[in-house]
């Protein structure tokens, strides 16, 4: 019943902001799930519309297995994600669907300085893209600001920003997309924190704008 009305809620912020709006739209859930002190389950589903729901932009599922390096600090992981994309082609109504089978190994690290919360990921990308092969490489760092106490506890609200570089080691165009992103969220305990937010998409010829939704779950 929780994970429903935690679903519910979720869908129903993103309907009511997103239909009166030129952005993109995604549904992000992201839930953890501790083994033991050491090993942990990630597993992972993002919805991502070219406008409101209903236009699919792209379909993200990922899974993984971490390791703790150290309590709650550094975490090893490594992983599997498929991405279902409907790219429109150019100057058309017309989409193809496009698949692509991803492993990918990352490392986290967190650090906290008062009110702030402080996290750095890197992670390697091994892509199989219809018959053609890719790595990347992504940095992402990020910082959580507690609003209402001092520090990011029950019933806390707070404020999340993030930016994302993403480069291809070995392609002749090095640059990928950089992300950056600014949000408001709200931990109603350790196992649920909601999040709305705008994020903005460099690419190598443009730029892209959209409204995100965050459903984050520990169990």
């Amino acid at each position: 019943m929780n994970k429903f009305l935690l679903f519910f809620f979720t869908f129903s912020l993103s309907t009511t902001f997103s239909q009166s709006s030129d952005f993109g739209n995604w549904l992000i859930y992201i839930g953890n799930k501790k083994i033991n002190n050491n090993w942990n389950w990630h597993n992972e589903v993002q919805y991502r519309n070219y406008n409101a729901i209903g236009d699919l932009e792209q379909l993200l599922l990922r899974t993984g297995v971490g390791y703790n390096l150290s309590e709650n600090n550094n975490n090893l992981l490594a992983g599997y994600g498929f991405i279902q994309s409907e790219n429109y082609v150019a100057g058309t109504t017309s989409k193809i669907a496009v698949q692509e089978h991803r492993i990918y190994q990352q490392f986290t690290t967190k650090q906290k300085f008062g009110r702030i919360a402080w996290q750095h990921r890197y992670r390697f990308e091994q892509r199989f893209i219809e018959q053609n092969f890719k790595m990347r490489f992504r940095y992402f760092l990020a910082a959580t600001i507690a609003l209402t106490k001092k520090e990011l506890t029950d019933n806390t609200l707070y404020l999340s920003a993030y930016n994302e570089l993403f480069v291809q080691p070995v392609q002749a165009a090095y640059f990928d997309r950089n992300r950056l992103y600014g949000g408001l969220g709200f931990k109603f305990n350790d196992l649920i924190r909601i999040e709305l937010g705008y994020m903005n998409q460099f690419f190598q010829n443009g730029q892209r704008d959209q409204f995100n939704v965050f459903a984050y779950l520990n169990f």
